[in-house]
């Protein structure tokens, strides 16, 4: 099983209305994926409500292998969902580890 890990960080001078705007479509967008990408196994997205913390999404999620966060990431439903905070998003980490 692979577990996928992403942080993102979203632009201080973006208006906090407009963020949270964003950061709600896109936690909508990224859970209802599951019903349209057979090979996520699990899927969450935590919105941060720590204000003195860097990052402010964390999307968690499972596969069964590399290849299929691969096809998940490159799918164009994920793809449509990463554009909900595309305007608003300044940096991203991510982590995909085999346990």
């Amino acid at each position: 099983m692979v577990k996928h890990i992403v942080l993102f960080k979203l632009k201080d001078e973006a208006p906090a209305d407009k963020k949270l705007t964003a950061m709600k479509e896109f936690k909508a967008a990224i859970e209802a994926l599951p019903a349209k990408i057979s090979v996520i196994r699990k899927i969450e997205v935590g919105l941060n409500m720590n204000p003195g913390e860097t990052w402010s999404i964390a999307l968690y999620s499972e596969f069964d292998t590399l290849d299929d966060v691969k096809f998940y990431a490159t799918h164009p439903e994920h793809v449509a969902a990463g554009k909900l905070i595309a305007d608003v998003k300044e940096n991203r980490a991510c982590v995909d580890y085999e346990i």
